[in-house]
């Protein structure tokens, strides 16, 4: 698909090369924010926020941001967090992550939810009493588990919408551990299998309505003289790098 009919497909993608985003995520952070308040309410005015990125591949430097290629579920990801928050707890974890989907929805969901749980297991040794927690989430037909385990390390959870998202999010909110309970990321989180799957977690849409709707195509009568954006910062080392460099050689007509 080319950057044209990506943009015209894609309303958000287009929206972030002209605001000047590196992806359209950032409308999704935005409109979860306006609805639950997570940055303000972590933010302080006296005191300059310290941020880090954590990435399986490499990250081009972001102004404030602190780096880091490595992996959620080694331990030495979780020393190297602290070191640079200077062994202080975090105010908020946000996982944006999320597989390469398959097509099998039951697979892409299980393999959603273990990502989730990782970036769960990392967030209970960092974040602070009270903290907030936000991830991508697939909701399926074993979501009601995953909602009670989130819930044992948090008072508040509920499944957001954005509007400028095709999927959905969980937000959760004032974080503090079970009695008793050692966080440990060198082993799966380990819970009372009696979890009660029965509570009822809400779920709102964020974004006013008179925003434009993820799922839309939209076309206007400046679509002819538009011209494509480059992204504001392509990734530097995507998997797929050495594929499209194959194409480009006529290497994968054949394949």
């Amino acid at each position: 698909m080319g950057k044209s009919s990506k943009d015209k497909r894609d309303i958000y993608y287009r929206l972030a090369k002209e605001e000047g985003w590196r992806a359209r995520s950032a409308f999704k952070l935005i409109q979860l924010d306006e609805e639950f308040g997570f940055l303000n309410e972590n933010a302080d005015s006296c005191e300059k926020p310290t941020i880090v990125a954590v990435d399986l591949q490499p990250i081009m430097p972001i102004e404030g941001v602190k780096t880091l290629q490595a992996d959620i579920t080694h331990p030495d990801t979780l020393c190297k967090i602290l070191e640079i928050f200077g062994n202080k707890p975090a105010d908020l974890v946000i996982c944006d992550g999320a597989p390469d989907v398959t097509g099998l929805h039951d697979l892409d969901e299980y393999i959603q939810g273990q990502l989730l749980l990782s970036a769960l297991n990392l967030t209970i040794s960092v974040l602070r009493p009270g903290g907030n927690f936000v991830a991508k989430i697939f909701r399926g037909k074993d979501i009601s588990f995953l909602y009670a385990q989130l819930g044992c390390f948090f008072e508040k959870i509920t499944c957001a919408k954005p509007r400028s998202s095709r999927g959905s999010s969980i937000v959760c909110q004032n974080f503090s551990l079970p009695d008793n309970y050692k966080p440990d990321i060198s082993t799966p989180i380990s819970l009372s299998n009696d979890l009660n799957t029965n509570s009822i977690v809400p779920f709102v849409a964020c974004g006013n309505l008179s925003l434009y709707d993820s799922e839309a195509t939209y076309f206007s009568d400046n679509d002819k003289n538009y011209k494509s954006l480059d992204p504001v910062q392509s990734p530097i080392a995507p998997p797929y790098k050495k594929a499209i460099e194959m194409k480009r050689k006529g290497e994968l007509q054949y394949i």
